[in-house]
């Protein structure tokens, strides 16, 4: 598969009204499951758009002192609409991430922020010279999976951004978000798989929803 063989993203399939009806539904569904261990159903209102199958990830980021990831969890690939994906994996980014504490109602309020990213379906590059995998990677548009065996690992588009990763240093740290060596994507048998997504964020905790630039290169 070459870049211009990777399927592309139909740019702005969610319009920003779409991408602010789901950050407050993500929420809603952590506010109400921290109130009172309730989930939310999907509106009945919701437009056609959010209910097709999609892959979607809910990212929670602390504000305060500094800001920090505060969890994120999501499903890479479009096995439910995209309501009752988002509702899943908010509630499961505040509670379910083995890397933090689950987050508290007050914190929720006051210092959390909720970004979420709809995803394409996930597609394996299949290349007859691995070194060149790197070429097939353009950073600020794909996200990445690495998966061989048992293990998996994925990183959304804007991490690479965030740290200011070459291709190369993206497939290195997925390799590593995987368990696998970090050069593994070198390697026959180990897949390599792109997506790509569609990123909305609070601008502050409950406030405005703005459409995220990830910069694309």
């Amino acid at each position: 598969m070459t870049r211009r063989e990777t399927a592309p993203l139909a740019q702005n399939s969610l319009s920003l009204e779409e991408g602010r009806m789901l950050v407050q539904l993500a929420r809603l569904a952590i506010t109400k499951y921290l109130e009172s261990k309730q989930v939310v159903k999907p509106p009945q209102d919701a437009p056609r758009g959010l209910l097709r199958k999609s892959g979607v990830f809910v990212t929670l980021n602390s504000t305060k002192p500094v800001n920090e990831l505060r969890g994120c969890i999501g499903f890479p690939y479009p096995e439910e609409a995209l309501v009752q994906a988002t509702i899943k994996a908010a509630i499961y980014a505040a509670t379910e991430d083995p890397r933090f504490p689950p987050v508290a109602l007050e914190e929720l309020k006051r210092s959390v922020v909720v970004e979420l990213t709809a995803l394409t379906e996930p597609q394996v590059l299949k290349v007859q010279d691995r070194q060149s995998l790197p070429e097939l990677i353009q950073v600020g548009r794909h996200g990445l999976i690495i998966a061989s065996g048992g293990n998996s690992g994925l990183l959304l588009p804007q991490v690479a951004t965030e740290w200011k990763w070459d291709s190369t240093e993206f497939l290195v740290n997925c390799c590593l978000k995987a368990g696998l060596p970090p050069d593994a994507w070198l390697l026959e048998g180990v897949d390599v798989k792109v997506f790509e997504g569609e990123i909305f964020e609070e601008v502050e905790p409950a406030g405005e929803v703005r459409r995220k630039d990830v910069g694309r290169k």
